[in-house]
């Protein structure tokens, strides 16, 4: 834990100044303004600054220094770091930037003063970063001229400029935060870190993450997991297109990672992904304010049809499930709304409603066990009062400890029932589809906190032995293709009857043992693109069909590849049975290890990118919901009369599948394509293979 760091009894700033357009001057500033413990600005050439006696060098200090915030030129911060060291202190705010985001040069300098960290035992937030702050004690060792008020939401970001820009918007919006941790370029301390204080910290509730890669992707999940059971975690993870990894690069040196990994891991650990300023700062608002529901059913009220409907359409594209209503509620608001009112969800109160109207029919909804939480929309018309609407609105929130989010549309004419509702702990959002968002925020951390984690799926009857023996004496990374069906065999994954030939003879044996028809496909490490060269023919009926088929090909192949190493064939059994083509692949990501797509295959895999990815290791639930999660899954269930295809079989394929590159790390790539799955079973037809080290 990370206590000192946020709770330091004495703070020396290296590099204070008196010149006002210094950050050093700043970072003095901001902490004798609040800040309580003991400050020591270090200066050569300043005697005294904000009235605080100045010393040449931290070392001159008397007493213990918990905290020493580093502002000098990136070429002096090795000299501070080890003085730093020899001085006792606990923790590093390297400030100063011109490290690794700048080239070469700066990662040497940055690797440098890491070094000299871990050799005194000191720990380094930075370089490159904007500081951090504590409300709790008025810590503020950052150049931000914005001091937020006391809150409940912590944020690390390592972004420094959004930093400055969250705190202006929370300072107008009156938004408190509990931290705030600027992470830069994370040499040393890194969001893992403070994910593990935060989790614990009993002055947050809410966690807003900006992140533009991880450090350690295993161990990021592993904690975000236990992180979102207990509060929400809502990130915005930069860099997901090509430019967008480009500019991380060179702002910060961090590896982006792969897009559709970070999806796979947010789905892994319950993180809720915000894809915009907006999206983030109305998720702080939401969770810091409202209670989590107890389901997801929804109940509307509105004066107006047209922003019902828009809400209405949001909860389907949110998967927001709109509530229906018991006889008794729907009883008592016929009985208390007027005749032309609709009394089903959602709920029209009509334009002309007044306060108490509002009132009723919002108390109403809300004691109905079926409705978990409520929107209310109010359009400004000539007989609306906000102000009065709002303190109507307030009075339902705090009798009943339901969520409860407006959307007061408009703008002049309603901003003092805003203000109102804000003050009193309830967001508003001028367009109903942004509070359907945040309702299914709320929604989903509810699911997280009742989430019972399950376990990865682990089959005994496998032979590690077996597949050991393949991959290490295996010369080269691409793992032959006799060798990759001994593979998914030894993992009791179902394949499709096969043999090897290095002649027109030997191909008729094999093939009768598989029984016809049957392909063949020719191996070469020399040929990458089978079907281009004719080594692929398909449908082969009898013995004489073989022998011409076998000819055929090493002609073609001669023709169109002479210098190609030919090793032999690989006769496969044709697949005669209706199916559908399906693709399973792994790849291996720097950050999260192996990640595992299952979608649609065949020759439109490229054309469709119809897939669905998860992390391994994976359970049950994860091989399920990726079949599922396909937008073409209802082609698997079987539609216009044809069969459905067997999900069970396919869903323990993709398991095994995970416990074999779990159980073999050194599996970098492996590609099932396709994988034919029938009305009962399924069978690899095609498949390669990578190792690594």
């Amino acid at each position: 834990m990370l206590d000192k760091l946020f709770k330091p009894k004495s703070i020396a700033v290296i590099g204070a100044s008196n010149k006002s357009y210094k950050i050093g001057k700043t970072v003095v500033d901001n902490l004798t303004i609040s800040y309580h413990g003991k400050i020591y600005p270090i200066n050569l050439n300043e005697k005294e600054i904000n009235g605080l006696k100045c010393y040449k060098s931290i070392l001159s200090v008397p007493g213990k220094v918990d905290i020493a915030v580093i502002v000098v030129p990136s070429k002096n911060v090795p000299h501070a770091v080890e003085e730093c060291g020899n001085k006792g202190v606990k923790y590093c705010i390297v400030i100063t930037g011109g490290f690794k985001e700048v080239g070469v040069e700066g990662a040497k300098l940055e690797r440098k003063i890491f070094e000299t960290s871990k050799r005194y035992g000191m720990q380094l937030l930075g370089p490159n970063c904007f500081g951090l702050m504590n409300t709790s004690i008025g810590l503020n060792t950052t150049f931000s001229p914005i001091m937020p008020k006391e809150g409940n939401i912590a944020v690390f970001s390592q972004s420094g400029a959004l930093c400055a820009t969250l705190l202006d918007w929370a300072y107008r919006e009156g938004v408190g935060f509990s931290k705030f941790i600027s992470l830069g370029n994370k040499a040393d301390l890194n969001e893992n870190d403070f994910l593990e204080t935060l989790e614990e910290d009993d002055e947050t509730c809410v966690i807003l993450g900006y992140l533009e890669g991880v450090v350690d992707g295993e161990k990021f999940i592993e904690i975000t997991k236990r992180v979102t059971k207990k509060k929400p975690l809502v990130l915005i993870k930069a860099g997901k297109s090509s430019s967008g990894a480009r500019a991380v690069s060179s702002h910060t040196g961090t590896l982006a990672g792969t897009e559709k990994a970070y999806k796979a891991a947010f789905i892994k650990n319950g993180a809720i992904r915000a894809e915009s300023m907006e999206e983030w700062l109305d998720a702080a608002r939401v969770f810091s304010t409202q209670p989590l529901p107890n389901g997801d059913k929804v109940a509307i009220i509105t004066n107006a049809g047209g922003p019902g409907v828009i809400a209405a359409d949001a909860c389907d594209t949110y998967g927001v499930s709109l509530a229906n209503f018991s006889h008794e509620t729907i009883k008592k608001l016929r009985d208390n709304l007027p005749d032309t009112a609709s009394i089903y969800n959602p709920v029209d109160v009509l334009g002309d409603a007044d306060p108490g109207r509002y009132g009723i029919a919002l108390e109403t909804v809300l004691k109905d066990e079926n409705v978990d939480g409520s929107i209310v929309i109010l359009t400004p018309v000539a007989t609306t009062r906000p102000f009065e609407m709002a303190r109507e609105i307030a009075r339902v929130a705090e009798k009943i400890k339901k969520p409860i989010l407006a959307s007061f549309m408009g703008g002049t004419l309603t901003d003092a029932g805003i203000k109102y509702l804000e003050e009193h702990g309830i967001p508003n959002y001028c367009d109903p589809g942004r509070a359907v968002a945040c309702m299914k925020n709320l929604i989903k951390q509810h699911q997280n906190t009742e989430r019972v984690e399950e376990k990865p799926t682990i089959f005994g009857d496998v032979d590690r032995k077996k597949v050991e023996e393949i991959l290490y004496q295996a010369d080269k990374p691409n793992v032959g293709f006799m060798d990759c069906i001994k593979i998914l065999e030894a993992y009791k994954i179902p394949v499709v009857g096969y043999g090897f030939a290095k002649t027109a003879e030997e191909c008729v044996k094999v093939a009768d043992k598989i029984g016809y028809p049957v392909a063949l496909k020719i191996v070469s490490p020399d040929i990458l693109h089978k079907t281009d060269v004719g080594g692929i023919k398909l449908n082969i009926e009898g013995d004489e069909s073989i022998i011409k088929a076998y000819d055929e090909m090493m002609v073609d192949i001669n023709k169109r590849e002479p210098d190609a190493r030919i090793l032999g064939v690989n006769i496969q059994e044709m697949v005669r049975e209706e199916n559908k083509e399906m693709i399973i692949g792994v790849n291996k990501d720097p950050q999260f290890g192996h990640l595992i797509m299952f979608g649609i295959g065949g020759i439109y895999v490229e054309i469709l990118n119809d897939v669905s990815f998860r992390i391994a290791p994976m359970s049950k639930k994860d091989a399920y919901g990726m079949i599922r999660e396909i937008k073409t899954y209802q082609l698997l269930t079987g539609v216009r009369g044809e069969r459905p295809v067997d999900t069970d079989c396919i869903a323990e394929v993709l398991m095994r599948i995970s416990q074999l590159v779990t159980d073999f790390k050194e599996i970098v790539e492996l590609d099932i394509n396709p994988l034919a799955g029938f009305e009962k079973g399924c069978k690899v037809i095609d498949v390669r293979m990578t190792r690594g080290n």
